[in-house]
């Protein structure tokens, strides 16, 4: 019975923050600013989710670390692979892709008049730096562009719910309370963002697999098209 009535006594709740990296108990401010630090100090990512644009969905499947990036990214219909090995950006994609870039019409006969997307199927194209899609694609695999464009929070911070993703504790931080982002931070290790969602409900984004290394290879030879004359003219 003294052993019953010690217990009860000496017990108290438990430390919700118990084995945790003490995030929860700092303010919106700090934990945003823990996450960015942990953002910029991270050598690899994989990113997957929407990002809705000016009215156009992107779907993203990214990996992305120091010296570039691979993934697919897929809007209204079609998908395209893109690489970037150092500062070599390459996108791979179907016929319909290229067609859709240079207006071409589907029903064309290729065979009367030869036209250059056919040439491009299937084959790792080569974007110059000078060229203006190289900002812009490049954009998809450079790890803290991406990630400062993306995880823009606006609007008055707070502190929500606690929660779980994949296993891991979480706890909530919200911008002009959710209308102006949230994100999901890790309060496990590293406080990472591992979950995030766009303000104006432009998309959510997952993050996983940070520092996870991989190994990035540029393609053979004879699967590389430089982009320009192929393309444009067709020529061999």
């Amino acid at each position: 019975m003294a052993s019953v009535t010690l217990t009860a006594c000496g017990g108290g709740e438990e430390d919700p923050d118990e084995g945790t990296n003490g995030l929860a108990k700092l303010t919106a401010e700090e934990i945003e600013r823990e996450a960015r630090g942990a953002v910029e100090g991270a050598t690899a990512v994989r990113l997957s989710g929407t990002v809705i644009t000016e009215g156009t969905t992107y779907r993203l499947d990214m990996r992305i670390g120091e010296e570039g990036g691979v993934g697919e990214v897929s809007t209204e219909g079609s998908t395209f692979e893109l690489l970037r090995v150092g500062e070599d950006l390459y996108i791979k994609a179907d016929v319909g892709f290229w067609q859709a870039q240079g207006g071409e019409d589907e029903d064309e006969d290729a065979s009367e008049d030869p036209d250059p997307a056919y040439k491009l199927e299937g084959k790792y194209v080569r974007v110059a730096p000078d060229d203006p899609a190289y900002e812009q694609l490049s954009g998809f695999t450079d790890r803290l562009v991406l990630l400062e464009g993306l995880l823009a929070l606006d609007g008055e911070r707070a502190t929500g719910e606690r929660g779980e993703i994949g296993g891991v504790q979480t706890i909530r931080l919200e911008a002009a309370e959710g209308a102006g982002g949230a994100m999901e931070v890790s309060l496990i290790g590293t406080p990472y963002p591992l979950r995030f969602e766009r303000g104006g409900a432009a998309g959510e984004l997952t993050l996983t697999d940070w520092n996870k290394e991989f190994t990035l290879h540029a393609p053979p030879e004879e699967e590389i098209l430089d982009y320009g004359d192929e393309m444009v003219t067709g020529k061999d």
